[in-house]
């Protein structure tokens, strides 16, 4: 009989354990305690089953001590079992163990158990310590025992649960699933490829890279993976779930992507094949006047609005791709696609013949946000029967709702992939429009200025409210271009006259 733990066994397991923290710590911090135990307890058992296999290969106690037998260095006094043993002051044991592996591999493990307040015994008492540890203790989390692919997938459902349970927060760190599936599957990694997410989260999309080519069965070891995240807790739970995904080629790096970004390489940006991300979305504390005098570049389309950093992002990520394979896929709100502020880089980014596709997702789709989402598909250098054109796709209908949550159905992504991969106009769901059919509508890339959806009658009109806001929020942009365009032609028309 097979001693794997099960998926829903697993599960369980893992949010048990945030159940006991409940009482003493807020939802939202959840993830600052339970994410290292969990990550202590598998490098623990791990480098357990690593020496009871060397010890039946070669029956030497001497190469226990071989760091090349051992995927992680667990230090004497500083193994799970080591502080399991300790009664009065744990927290002060666990942070000891903590940092003697992380010293020991500092080249892989640094600060990847961040600096949670372990010793604070009002807010973790040594008896809570000891529950959480003991709980932890009733399953052996080896490879043998747990294979990676299914602790990484535990480790995903903790992270949902933990995001559901802490509420708006969750942004910072996680991003709908199904959606990344789908940026995933239009983009298509291949093996040996790099790829990247400047603003990396939990490094959910990264993983849905690798679990893509896993999925194709194609080789993903050898696949070069980066990211960069500003929050230092969650670029720590980002390096954990690449670790316990089995993915060992990555470098996930804490700090500001627009004010320092991580990846230099001959006083350049760092170029690579693939970039997946869903920037934090208008946010206003960033440095918009060193961005003005960006020494990398960045700014080749415009310095963005104070208060709206989406644009800067944008651009970032157009600097990261290569020359050749160079492609992107990233999450906005709809607003990148027709707000006034941006409109002249909106015009250089067309002009520029990098955009590729526009994909209008359905509202809820951001996490705890009934805001829709879009995603841009961007490209260095479109296959020559793509230049000079933009496919937009009209997904808002595509899209399952439950429990006032969205999420796409294999078939969603399904057919948004297929319209995008057969590049070609479809009724009333996607379009390919030229650069000059853009320039007449002023450059704006709303969705349904292209893609126009046929109107139910006012008597059987069974919209959402949210529908109806987008449907008079494209008329009026629709006016709005059409008075533009006529105060135009009146105004040549002054001019001829004279």
């Amino acid at each position: 009989m097979s001693k794997c733990i099960t998926i829903d066994e697993l599960q369980t397991y893992l949010w048990d354990s945030a159940v006991l923290l409940r009482s003493s710590i807020d939802a939202g911090a959840y993830k600052q305690y339970i994410f290292p135990l969990l990550f202590f307890k598998r490098i623990s058992d791990v480098y357990d089953e690593e020496c009871q296999k060397i010890l039946e290969q070669f029956g030497d106690e001497e190469a226990l001590e071989f760091e090349e037998n051992h995927r992680f260095q667990v230090p004497k006094g500083a193994h799970w079992n080591d502080v399991r043993e300790v009664s009065e002051n744990v927290g002060v044991a666990i942070v000891s163990a903590f940092r003697k592996i992380e010293k020991a591999n500092a080249d892989k493990l640094q600060g990847i158990f961040g600096d949670a307040a372990w010793t604070n015994k009002n807010r973790l008492s040594d008896r809570l310590l000891k529950e959480l540890i003991e709980h932890f203790s009733s399953r052996t989390l080896s490879i043998e025992n747990c294979p990676e692919d299914e602790l990484g997938q535990g480790y995903e459902y903790l992270i949902k649960k933990f995001a559901d349970d802490s509420g708006h927060t969750a942004q910072e760190f996680y991003t709908n699933r199904t959606v990344v599936h789908l940026m995933t599957e239009i983009l298509r990694p291949q093996s040996g490829e790099s790829i990247y997410d400047p603003t990396c989260g939990s490094a959910g999309m990264l993983i849905s890279a690798i679990a893509y080519l896993q999925k194709q069965k194609k080789e993903w070891r050898n696949v070069a993976v980066y990211g960069q995240e500003i929050n230092a807790l969650t670029s720590s739970i980002g390096k954990m779930n690449l670790f316990l995904h089995g993915v060992k080629d990555f470098e996930i790096v804490n700090g500001d992507t627009l004010k320092s970004p991580a990846f230099i390489e001959k006083g350049k940006l760092k170029e690579f094949d693939m970039v997946l991300a869903n920037p934090p979305y208008s946010i206003s504390q960033w440095d918009r006047e060193a961005f003005a005098s960006d020494k990398y570049g960045r700014n080749f389309l415009g310095v963005p609005p104070q208060g709206r950093a989406d644009y800067a992002f944008l651009q970032h990520i157009l600097k990261s791709l290569k020359e050749d394979t160079g492609r992107s896929a990233i999450l906005f709100p709809h607003g990148v696609l027709f707000r006034n502020e941006e409109s002249s880089m909106r015009e250089k980014l067309v002009r520029s013949d990098m955009l590729e596709c526009v994909i209008g997702l359905g509202p809820n789709l951001f996490y705890n946000s009934p805001m829709e989402a879009c995603i841009i598909i961007c490209r260095k250098n479109k296959p020559a029967n793509r230049r000079g054109q933009v496919l937009f796709i009209n997904a808002v209908d595509e899209v399952e709702r439950k429990n006032a949550q969205s999420y796409l159905e294999d078939k969603h992504i399904e057919k948004i992939a297929s319209a995008y991969n057969k590049y070609e106009t479809d009724n009333d769901f996607a379009r390919v429009v030229s650069i000059r059919d853009i320039e007449d509508n002023n450059f704006s890339l709303s969705i349904p200025l292209y893609v126009k959806k046929t109107m139910p009658g006012a008597e059987t009109d069974e919209r959402s409210l949210q529908e109806r806001y987008e449907s008079w929020r494209t008329y009026s942009e629709i006016m709005k271009l059409r008075y533009m365009k006529l105060s135009d032609m009146i105004g040549k028309g002054d001019e001829n006259n004279e």
